[in-house]
């Protein structure tokens, strides 16, 4: 590998890895500037009193005092820390919900960046007709409704007016169901938390990869193909549309980093129990091993991937690699 390679590879290497040690700094440090704490959380508003000096105990034997040190060496030892309020190591409640957030946010992510790239090269070639400019309206449109909205819409009428899915959930309680019926339930409760997603993130990539087209279209590589009498199929895809992915490669990086956020909306409306679930409860209980675990994890992963797209970046455009 010559040294200018090493340069390209290693650099990015070495910007993620401080930005992994700021981070862990901040997981560490921002949970613990909330305000009130573990033990008000959990009995400030049950029937049971604590007197003065049984509250002063329980916050002594909860009160986590450690240095950012000390947190860093446990982070690197695999040791996240035991849950306060779920009695249970924190890795184990991260990893029970990790697959139902990597299901839903993974799928909704896949099939819009898909949707929203066919689309959005499709209305690009087709600019100026009246299916174009509806489509671009329509999607303008979508793109300013948060997910909060369409998914408390989606609730109402496909939940709860019609009763076509269910309201809450990732799957049907205590069933016996064979395997093929287990998947059935899933992707039953699966479709309102998708189909929220999808709508949220479908707008934007849509727009993004038809703008992106329309400037790639106007290149003379993509006019020389056609002038070359080459298949309109062809042009589009291998020639022009090749080169409008790389925005919508970024943007899907961006969303991963936003994949906790915005799991917590969706999955606290429908009670989906994946991280975004365990993350409100977390933080509504004051469980800062929880909330320090949860976030330093999803930060470590959103780096992970941002990281592998630099690379995507550079096999998909050289110019990348050149100016890095």
């Amino acid at each position: 590998m010559q040294a200018s390679d090493r340069h390209t590879w290693l650099t990015p290497v070495l910007a993620y890895l401080a930005a992994a040690l700021i981070l862990a700094f901040l997981s560490h440090s921002l949970p613990r500037m909330l305000p009130g704490d573990f033990v008000t959380a959990m009995y400030g508003a049950s029937d049971v009193t604590l007197t003065a000096e049984q509250a002063a105990d329980l916050r002594a034997l909860y009160q986590d005092d450690s240095g950012f040190t000390a947190f860093l060496g446990r982070v690197f030892c695999l040791d996240w820390g035991y849950s306060y309020a779920f009695q249970a190591p924190v890795a184990a409640l991260f990893f029970d919900a990790l697959p139902w957030t990597l299901v839903l946010m993974g799928t909704a992510h896949v099939l819009s960046s898909i949707l929203g790239f066919v689309l959005g090269v499709e209305a690009a070639w087709r600019r100026g007709t009246r299916t174009e400019k509806a489509g671009v309206g329509l999607m303008t449109v979508l793109e300013g409704i948060p997910e909060l909205c369409s998914g408390v819409l989606l609730l109402l009428v496909f939940a709860l007016n019609l009763g076509w899915f269910p309201a809450a959930g990732a799957q049907t309680a205590y069933a016996d169901h064979t395997f093929v019926q287990q998947v059935a339930d899933r992707l039953h409760h699966l479709a309102l938390p998708l189909t929220t997603l999808v709508l949220a993130y479908f707008p934007g990539n849509f727009l993004l990869a038809r703008a992106g087209m329309v400037i790639v279209m106007k290149s003379p590589f993509v006019l020389t193909a056609r002038a070359k009498g080459l298949p309109p199929l062809r042009v589009r895809y291998a020639h022009a549309a090749r080169n409008a992915l790389l925005p919508l490669v970024t943007r899907f990086g961006l969303r991963f980093a936003f994949m906790i956020t915005g799991a917590l909306v969706v999955e606290t409306l429908f009670s989906y129990p994946g991280l975004g679930t365990l993350l409100f409860n977390a933080i509504a209980m004051r469980d800062l091993p929880l909330i320090q675990g949860i976030v330093l994890a999803a930060s470590i992963m959103v780096l992970g991937i941002n990281l592998a797209l630099e690379f995507v970046y550079i096999l998909l455009d050289p110019r990348v690699a050149h100016a890095s």
